[in-house]
C-alpha cells in the first residue's frame, strides 16, 4: 500500500505539468495569431502611406493648387441663401405639401418663372429667377413624440403584425410624411426673398381636399356634440327625479309594517344612483371639452410654428465650400488613378 502512494502522486504530478504545457503552448499560440494580426495591420498603414511618402511633392503641389482654386471660386461664386419655416398642416394637406414642393422644385427646373411669380405673388420674373430650389423635412420631434406616435401606428396595426414591429424598426423605416412638424427649407441668389414665398406655402395648405377634410370633420364632430348634449340632459333629468324623491321621502317618510307584520315599523328608502350619474356626468362634460379642445386647435388648416426669417442665411454645407470640396476630389482622382495604373501593371505583367 505504501509502494502505491508515490507512484499516484507521480502521475498526478505528470498530468498536471502535461496540462501547464498545453496551457503554455496555447496561449504561445494565441500571442503568435495577435503579433501576425498587428504585423498585418502595420504592414497595410505602411503600404498605404508609401505612396504618398513617394509622392509627397506632387500631391501637395496639387492639394494647394486644387485649395487655391477652390477658395477663387468661392469668392467669385454668387452665394446661395437659404430661409427655414416650421409648419403644422392639419387635414391632412401635408401630402399636398410635399406635391408642391416637388412641383415648385419642376418650375424652376423648367425655367417656368411667370409660373412661379404667380404662386408666390412676386411682382417681377426677375426675382423669380434667384429662386434655386425647395427642400421639405420632418421638423423638430421630442422622444415622447416619436414614442406617442409608435404607439398610435401599433394601435392601427393587427395584433400579430404589433408584435413583430419594434420601436428601432419603426423609426428606421419611418416616412417623412409620417411626422406632423414639417420644415420647409428654401435657397434663393436674393437674401430677402423669403418673406414674400409664405404666401405660395399658404395656399398649399387649402386646397379641395383639405376643405372637404375638414367640412366633414366639424360635421362628425358637431353630431357628436349633440348626441353628448342630449345624454348630458337626460342625465340632468334623473338627477333631478333623484333629488325630488329624496325630498319627498325627506318630508314624509313611507312606513310599512316589518318582517311578517310584526312590529317595528321601519322606513323602506327607494334605492338612486346618484354618484354613478354623477360619474357619468364627469364623463360627458369631459368629453364635451375635448371635442372644444379640438375644434379650437384644427380650426385653422395650418399652424405656421416658425416663419422664414426676414434675411437668409449663407449656405455652409461642406458641398459648398470649394475650398474643402476641389482637394478632396483631386486627392479622391490621384488614388483612383494610382490603384488604375498598379492594377494595370499587375495585369500586364501577370503570367
Amino acid at each position: 500500500m505504501s509502494d502505491k502512494l508515490p507512484q499516484e502522486s507521480q502521475n498526478e504530478e505528470v498530468d498536471l505539468g502535461q496540462l501547464f504545457n498545453a496551457i503554455g503552448k496555447l496561449f504561445e499560440k494565441l500571442f503568435l495569431f495577435i503579433g501576425k494580426i498587428l504585423k498585418g495591420i502595420f504592414s497595410a498603414v505602411i503600404f498605404s502611406l508609401k505612396p504618398i511618402v513617394n509622392n509627397f511633392k506632387l500631391i501637395a503641389i496639387v492639394l494647394m493648387t486644387s485649395a487655391l482654386l477652390g477658395f477663387v471660386t468661392e469668392k467669385f461664386k454668387t452665394p446661395v441663401y437659404v430661409s427655414d419655416m416650421l409648419v403644422r398642416p392639419y387635414y391632412d394637406s401635408k401630402y399636398q405639401l410635399a406635391n408642391n414642393v416637388d412641383y415648385f422644385n419642376a418650375l424652376i427646373g423648367s425655367q417656368n418663372y411667370g409660373e412661379l411669380s404667380s404662386i408666390f405673388e412676386i411682382d417681377s420674373l426677375t426675382t423669380a429667377k434667384e429662386l434655386i430650389g425647395f427642400e421639405i423635412e420632418i421638423g423638430p420631434e421630442t422622444q415622447n413624440d416619436l414614442l406617442k406616435e409608435y404607439d398610435d401606428y401599433i394601435k392601427s396595426l393587427d395584433s400579430t403584425l404589433a408584435i413583430e414591429v419594434t420601436y428601432e424598426d419603426f423609426i428606421e423605416n419611418r416616412d417623412i410624411l409620417a411626422g406632423s412638424i414639417f420644415s420647409i427649407k428654401a435657397k434663393a441668389t436674393n437674401n430677402d426673398i423669403f418673406p414674400s414665398l409664405e404666401q405660395g406655402f399658404i395656399k398649399t395648405f387649402k386646397n379641395e381636399y383639405s376643405i372637404k377634410f375638414k367640412a366633414r370633420t366639424d360635421s362628425i364632430r358637431e353630431a357628436k356634440k349633440q348626441n353628448y348634449l342630449e345624454e348630458l340632459k337626460r342625465v340632468e333629468k334623473l338627477q333631478e327625479t333623484y333629488l325630488e324623491i329624496k325630498t319627498n321621502e325627506s318630508n314624509k317618510g313611507e312606513l310599512k309594517l316589518g318582517v311578517d307584520g310584526i312590529i317595528p315599523l321601519i322606513q323602506e328608502k327607494t334605492q338612486t344612483k346618484e354618484y354613478e350619474l354623477f360619474q357619468e356626468e364627469l364623463k360627458i362634460r369631459s368629453a364635451l371639452r375635448t371635442l372644444e379642445e379640438e375644434a379650437l386647435e384644427e380650426s385653422e388648416y395650418y399652424d405656421i410654428l416658425s416663419s422664414f426669417e426676414e434675411v437668409g442665411t449663407i449656405e455652409s454645407d461642406f458641398f459648398v465650400r470649394f475650398t474643402l470640396v476641389f482637394p478632396a476630389i483631386s486627392l479622391l482622382i490621384m488614388i483612383i488613378a494610382y490603384l488604375m495604373a498598379r492594377i494595370f501593371k499587375y495585369i500586364k505583367e501577370y503570367e
